[in-house]
């Protein structure tokens, strides 16, 4: 893994880290309003990068003025006609074009060019994502249908009790047949943790029983950002072999014993390249999903855990990669959607809302693991900020798409009183919003 920025990650990188990935998805976001927009024959005056004092620009031939501006939280493209850089209105002029140059405003277009350009903004942040998650899977590959051994993941215990080689099938485990990676971990759960007896099948064809560790074993196998693990000092491939003094094998001793803590300090003894260490650290309460669907309230330290090997793969199609980008983007959707109608509603805590202290750190956190990290959360990033521009709030994009909801029903837009009205409200809506993950930030534990 390739490290972009020290462990400790520090306020200038994480600045950088944010900053950085916030422009590539408003970057992207922007230009899905602006190339949609052209397609439809709408003409784009401003597209810029940031807001404020002008740094740099130019005009191209088309007569748009690319600009990147001082404060870079942000962008916007202003069309033709508009009479702020939201689209929130005509300009008093709009009324004195000739009929050919109302077409190219964004209010004298049709109302599906606009309502196009306007959801352009968002289905690009949603492509990006796609794509990003997609390449991941057609880079990293997807496991084969039988278990198979790509390479063994150091362990402490590897040696003494292990038989296994890369290429190996793994057929059964103690003598309950296995197909499939999920089968295995199904496996493991009904197994008494400590060695197990594997069959397997060689690369020649030779079939054995052999003793390996447990399949699940208590191995970091990622560390989640800003976590109570990676505070501690924990990082990917580190190995738990024992809690509060007692030796541990199986992943699911040391979830047990996180859950018992109730919060309580856990003594960890660590394994990393051969020699051990101590580290004490505290289980934070979350709100995590469920599998009913809702969420439920758990003690964690951020680590989750993997096979005792990496299994070997194979490369996808790119159809079926990107399907399961696409997956990938409709899951955070929905766990993003359930979770903000839990907090609404009060279900769980309004903490597990970040503003933009919470969502840099996170940034430059993920950041200092690698840049493959960085990269994923540019996608997780890409596809909420694609899904809150959906919010029917006026002022996002959503809202305007509930203007041309309205249209399309009655026949006739809002009148610009009304349009004013609703604009208003949905701009004291974003800031209340905007305060509150701010307060979230600064005093949520």
């Amino acid at each position: 893994m390739i490290e972009l920025l020290p462990p400790a990650g520090g306020l200038i990188t994480t600045i950088v880290a944010f900053l950085v990935a916030l422009g590539a998805i408003v970057a992207i976001h922007e230009y899905g309003h602006y190339i949609v927009g052209r397609w439809c024959g709408i003409q784009a005056e401003v597209f810029s990068l940031g807001f404020g004092p002008v740094l740099w620009s130019r005009v191209d031939r088309r007569g748009t003025r690319w600009q990147i501006a001082a404060c870079p939280l942000g962008g916007y493209v202003k069309f033709m006609g508009d009479a702020d850089a939201a689209s929130g209105g005509a300009a008093d002029d709009l009324a004195h074009m000739s009929p050919a140059d109302r077409k190219r405003t964004m209010h004298g277009a049709a109302l599906w060019a606009r309502a196009a350009t306007v959801a352009a903004g968002p289905v690009f942040n949603f492509i990006l994502s796609i794509l990003i998650f997609g390449g991941f899977v057609w880079w990293q590959g997807i496991a084969q249908g039988v278990p198979t051994i790509g390479s063994l993941k150091p362990l402490p215990w590897m040696e003494m009790e292990n038989d296994l080689r890369p290429g190996d099938r793994v057929i059964s485990v103690n003598d309950r047949g296995v197909g499939s990676v999920q089968e295995l971990f199904e496996a493991s759960a009904r197994l008494e943790a400590g060695p197990v007896s594997y069959g397997i099948e060689r690369e020649n064809g030779e079939r054995l029983t052999v003793q390996g560790p447990f399949p699940l074993p208590p191995i970091a196998d990622a560390v989640q950002p800003r976590a109570a693990a990676i505070e501690a000092g924990l990082t990917e491939g580190d190995v738990i072999t024992a809690v509060n003094g007692t030796p541990i094998f199986a992943f699911r001793e040391l979830q047990a014993a996180v859950a018992r803590s109730e919060g309580r300090p856990l003594a960890l003894v660590v394994w990393r390249d051969g020699a051990t260490r101590e580290i004490t650290l505290e289980p934070r309460r979350a709100d995590v999903p469920a599998e009913n669907g809702g969420f439920e309230t758990r003690y964690l330290i951020g680590v989750s855990g993997g096979l005792f090997f990496e299994p070997r793969t194979t490369r996808p199609d790119p159809v079926s990669a990107l399907w399961h980008g696409a997956e990938q983007v409709m899951s955070i959707i929905q766990s993003s959607l359930s979770g903000l109608a839990h907090v609404a509603t009060g279900a769980i805590s309004s903490c597990n809302l970040q503003g933009p202290i919470g969502i840099a750190e996170t940034t430059g956190a993920v950041a200092s693991q690698g840049i493959d990290n960085y990269i994923w959360f540019i996608a997780v990033l890409s596809t909420a900020i694609g899904l809150l521009n959906l919010l029917p709030i006026p002022v996002l994009d959503g809202g305007h798409l509930v203007f041309h909801a309205y249209e399309a029903v009655s026949g006739r837009p809002p009148s610009d009183r009304i349009l004013r009205v609703f604009l208003t409200v949905g701009l004291a809506l974003i800031l209340l919003l905007m305060l509150f993950a701010l307060a979230n930030d600064l005093f949520c534990p």
